[in-house]
């Protein structure tokens, strides 16, 4: 009389089927996972599970437990171990809230000489002192350990994110009279005068641009050998310069100084240079910081020369990022001041007012966008 089977036929989908083949010809999939699918595939086709355990050089009961698991779960999920409760954890959760706590505080002020944790020093701390607040389970603690803790209650106190504070109390009232001349500067532009009655500039300086020449002749590339230019590490410094710099919004002329310093005298030359640049019967509104040289002594005693000619709009401290002219300097320190070597500060300053010339050969205008949509006039 023929054996008759107890358990259910597996009925497999065609592309179960396709699935199951193809993990038992990978070379990439685990040995557990091919083993099963072939195992489930096997009973599938009639095979008995005396002859799966023999063909497979295993036993009966873990061809039995793959079946069972196919039969109930799917053949796709048998594949892979069901989750396990795993070991007890050893670390209490009281132990690692007071871990987190820890490191919630400044090592310094637990009389250390670090300003921020390292992993080591937390785990060395909180072996020292685990017994002492009660949490002995955390005794032999290292810093891997640490770091998992740390990761899953995403703290990371080895690592700094700055904000600014705001320190101006106007704050608000300063950026909206930016953002005022802004929508202006749009509003010209679409009315397209000719010879409108001001002009407006983004104006501020960007001091410490460092004179440094190389100390060997830099190679250039060659193809087999090395890709790009090849320069040697040995350097020399002939100090730094300041870029005084103004860019008109309305038709993107840039116009700038250079000099050793940033002082009154150069921002009043500065001034003196828009005055001679612009006709004398439109004011000049110009857009910069609360830098002491901007009302100083000397600057205001050369603006009663001048009067009514410029209009000053102060962004609010710690605003920089309110003022258009950041955006030239930060194209200007990944673009033209990237690496550059010159063999004295003159050189540099001739540069820098030749990248000015270049760029004045084709303008661009840059717009302020953010904000202004809720700036009426």
């Amino acid at each position: 009389m023929p054996f008759k089977r107890k358990r259910p036929e597996i009925i497999l989908s065609q592309e179960v089927q396709e699935k199951l083949e193809q993990i038992t010809k990978s070379r990439t999939e685990s040995a557990g996972r091919v083993q099963r699918a072939k195992m489930i595939l096997g009973y599938s086709k009639g095979v008995t599970v005396s002859a799966i355990a023999r063909q497979l050089s295993t036993n009966r009961p873990r061809v039995e437990r793959c079946i069972d698991k196919a039969l109930q779960l799917g053949a796709i999920t048998a594949l892979d171990d069901l989750p396990r409760s795993g070991k007890p954890p050893a670390i209490t959760p009281e132990a690692k809230a007071w871990l987190v706590n820890l490191a919630c505080q400044k090592p310094k002020e637990l009389g250390y000489s670090f300003e921020l944790w390292t992993n080591r020093l937390l785990a060395k701390h909180a072996r020292e002192h685990c017994e002492e607040n009660g949490h002995s389970s955390l005794a032999k603690i290292n810093r891997g350990t640490v770091s998992k803790i740390l990761n899953k209650s995403d703290i990371r106190p080895h690592k700094i994110t700055y904000y600014v504070e705001r320190r101006d109390p106007e704050f608000d009232r300063k950026m909206t009279q930016v953002l005022h001349v802004y929508k202006q500067v749009e509003l010209i532009k679409q009315t397209g005068e000719d010879a409108p009655p001001v002009t407006v500039l983004s104006y501020d300086e960007k001091p410490g641009i460092q004179a440094i020449s190389s100390t060997a002749t830099d190679l250039p590339p060659v193809p087999g050998k090395y890709s790009c230019f090849v320069r040697d590490y040995e350097y020399k410094r002939h100090g730094t310069v300041s870029l005084l710099a103004g860019i008109d919004l309305l038709n993107g002329q840039v116009h700038g100084i250079v000099a050793d310093r940033h002082r009154s005298r150069e921002f009043v030359q500065f001034l003196k240079m828009l005055d001679s640049t612009y006709s004398k019967d439109i004011t000049i509104r110009i857009i910069l910081d609360n830098h002491s040289a901007h009302i100083s002594k000397e600057t205001r005693k050369y603006l009663s020369t001048v009067p009514n000619r410029f209009d000053f709009v102060f962004t609010p401290k710690h605003g920089s990022w309110l003022n258009i002219i950041e955006s030239l300097f930060a194209k200007m320190t990944k673009t033209f001041l990237r690496g550059i070597r010159v063999n004295s500060k003159d050189e540099l300053k001739q540069r820098i007012l030749k990248w000015i010339k270049e760029i004045n050969e084709s303008p661009v205008v840059f717009r302020w966008k953010w904000g202004l949509d809720s700036i009426s006039l």
